[in-house]
């Protein structure tokens, strides 16, 4: 079955674009949403033919995070609660354990559970109407770790304690970005990026992946505990 939340299209002859497709909704990452993300992922890490996979928003936003209203419902509902929290922790193991150079396109807005995807890309690109916060620092658990491999302790305290936002310049400046180009420019900007990741051959890429999950040294289990 074709995803419904999600759009796959090849944009080079190695790379793969995942396009989160819930516009309407901010691209609010719903149950639904991360499974089919995971699937994806799954599918693509077994294909020969891909070298790299790039992650972004449909719409002006790139994610504005889990979506709250799943979360009331696991409020009433602990089944539902269970598939919530298993999905997300899903979510997070695939992401970090990607084998292939993951690129996050941030078009927008990128908050809560959507900084967190983009976090734990490789590389992030981003529109200069990009901005990234954790709003959700005062009512729930803020995914930690994959921040501060990122960017180190101090600014991902800062980050994760206060919930200030970034703009896209003080992005590029902390080294969260790469590159920070006007929203016209994104698509070329990470087709640049994907050709030169193609030079390069598919084992090599993945024995580099490798070394760089293995240094990072986060633990994956649950998703509280990231």
């Amino acid at each position: 079955m074709s995803p419904e939340n999600l759009r796959i299209d090849r944009i080079a002859a190695s790379s793969v674009r995942l396009t989160l497709d819930r516009p309407a909704k901010r691209n609010a990452l719903s149950t639904a949403l991360r499974e089919e993300v995971c699937d994806a992922l799954d599918a693509l890490a077994a294909d020969e033919s891909v070298k790299s996979v790039v992650l972004t928003g449909a719409g002006e936003v790139f994610s504005a995070g889990f979506d709250l209203g799943e979360f009331r419902r696991a409020a009433e509902d602990p089944g539902f609660s269970r598939a919530l929290w298993a999905s997300s922790d899903r979510f997070h193991r695939t992401l970090l354990g990607f084998p292939l150079p993951l690129l996050a396109a941030v078009n927008g807005p990128a908050l809560a559970g959507g900084f967190d995807l983009a976090v734990c890309c490789d590389v992030r690109i981003a529109s200069e109407t990009a901005r990234f916060a954790h709003p959700e620092f005062t009512f729930a658990d803020v995914v930690y770790s994959p921040l501060h491999d990122l960017v180190g302790g101090a600014v991902a305290r800062d980050l994760c304690l206060t919930g200030r936002t970034l703009d896209a310049r003080e992005a590029l400046a902390l080294g969260l970005v790469s590159e920070v180009v006007v929203p016209d420019a994104l698509e070329e900007a990470v087709l640049r990026v994907v050709s030169r990741i193609e030079t390069a051959p598919r084992d090599r890429l993945r024995r580099t992946k490798a070394k760089a999950i293995s240094r990072a040294a986060i633990a994956v289990g649950a998703t509280l505990d990231l």
